[in-house]
């Protein structure tokens, strides 16, 4: 128990974690806070990382804040940094531990992709035979169509 009377939960005070929670219950944050099972890898102050549930292949591994947010990029900056400095961390152990040839790594985002409502990353180790496919239908960007995105994002920045 803290100063203040609250109880820690795995790094998170109970008070913190109770507010984090959405309704429905989030998944990711019951495993964040050690109330679900999950086959957890790494933990730190601000992340978990733990191999998916349904993986695309053996080491399919998914990181996540500890904070309760939906998109990543509502996260705060030191927030996504630590996120991805775990991806970093978890391409070092994965490597070593199953030599894939290559990595896949994502994040997704919105009602349209059909995920768990808490920001996370997919951290997906790529092997000549597996059967992983990430294809994207392609087409030429021409210039003046690019010229016209150019200018209309960058009034954004």
């Amino acid at each position: 128990m803290s100063d203040d009377g609250r109880i820690a939960i795995d790094g998170i005070a109970k008070r913190e974690y109770d507010e984090q929670r959405s309704e429905p219950p989030c998944e990711f944050c019951h495993i964040v806070a050690g109330d679900e099972p999950a086959a957890r890898l790494y933990a730190d102050e601000q992340t978990v990382a733990f191999l998916d549930q349904q993986p695309a292949v053996t080491g399919h591994t998914l990181i996540v804040p500890r904070a309760h947010e939906a998109e990543l990029f509502h996260l705060d900056a030191a927030a996504t940094a630590a996120v991805f400095e775990t991806v970093q961390t978890m391409t070092d152990a994965l490597e070593a531990a199953l030599e894939p040839d290559g990595f896949s790594v994502f994040y997704t985002s919105g009602p349209l992709v059909g995920t768990v409502e808490h920001a996370h990353v997919h951290l997906v180790p790529r092997f000549e035979d597996d059967s992983v496919s990430l294809a994207l239908s392609r087409h030429r960007l021409d210039n003046s169509d690019a010229s016209e995105l150019v200018s209309a994002i960058r009034e954004y920045c």
